[in-house]
């Protein structure tokens, strides 16, 4: 399958048959506007730039990766860099979508503090099925920040122009960032199922025979298994419970270690080999920094 590659923000306008953007680097783009709109349907796109896109209406399913979303009204998407999207349209439906999209490149922030604090954004590592859901009002908020962006680059480009809308742009990742913690937060039914189909996940792989031989479960196969993205799938654990993925795998691990240690005459590698690790030594260091006792240390203080 043919992928589309956007590098800059002109050929973008370029190709969605918009006029010439006002700044080389950052563009405000309302989707009624876009007059070739067929070039995104039913074909894969990567952009060279960041993303972030109000989706309000969409006549058809528009695919991150391998996942299908159906956008409803008020779905906030962030997109990455050279990460792959795919509108596909049923046939015989007209492609209709509105809403506003801003883009700017990575050079856009340059030698500003945005351009590091950005990649602490899990939102940008989401996948398009966990977009933000906002409220009426949050919405509202939003929107009021786009149309200062769009006010500023629209006017006189001066030498604090990008100062004027990094600003705004950070504005809105912040409170992009708090609506998020909202969402997980109000979602708890859906999230406690997830966290209670989490654990299942970990039960069985570990009750599995096959443990010892395809190693330690990684936060990617079970974010996978969720059909998650791992940033999502930890963001969301942490918010419930205040652990990591990966801290909840360790968990699990120190407390079949425990009942192993306690309850049989296994040795230490084989307990070590039996939940996956590859060198006795890594199991080891593992359970110490957990419990502060050596394996040996633990069977001993226990028996």
């Amino acid at each position: 399958m043919s992928i589309l590659h956007i590098k800059s923000i002109a050929e973008y306008h370029r190709l969605m048959e918009l006029p010439k953007p006002q700044h080389p680097l950052v563009s405000v783009v309302n989707f009624e506007d876009i007059k070739r709109r067929n070039i995104a349907i039913n074909s894969s796109i990567t952009y060279g730039f960041y993303s972030i896109a109000l989706k309000q209406v969409l006549n058809g399913k528009l695919k991150y990766g391998q996942q299908e979303y159906d956008f409803d009204e008020g779905v906030l998407a962030f997109i990455a860099p050279n990460q792959t999207l795919r509108i596909e349209v049923e046939q015989g439906l007209e492609y209709s979508h509105t809403g506003w999209l801003l883009i700017f490149h990575p050079d856009f922030l340059w030698n500003t503090a945005l351009a590091n604090k950005i990649k602490k954004y899990d939102y940008f590592g989401y996948e398009l099925k966990e977009a933000l859901h906002l409220s009426d009002k949050e919405e509202t908020m939003l929107k009021e920040i786009i149309r200062n962006i769009n006010q500023e680059y629209n006017s006189n480009i001066d030498k604090f122009s990008q100062d004027v809308i990094i600003s705004q742009l950070e504005l809105l990742l912040t409170y992009s960032e708090r609506f998020y913690q909202r969402q997980f937060i109000t979602r708890k039914k859906s999230n406690h199922t997830i966290l209670e189909q989490f654990e299942k996940i970990l039960n069985d792989y570990f009750k599995s025979e096959d443990s010892s031989t395809i190693g330690l479960p990684t936060v990617k196969s079970i974010s996978s298994s969720l059909n998650l993205s791992s940033n999502y799938l930890s963001r969301l654990l942490k918010t419930l419970t205040g652990k990591s993925t990966q801290e909840f795998i360790h968990e699990k691990l120190i407390q079949l270690a425990k009942e192993k240690l306690s309850t049989t005459e296994l040795s230490v590698n084989e307990i070590a080999y039996g939940l996956g690790f590859e060198h006795p030594q890594s199991f080891g260091k593992l359970f110490k920094k957990k419990t502060e006792l050596t394996p040996l240390e633990f069977r001993k203080a226990f028996n």
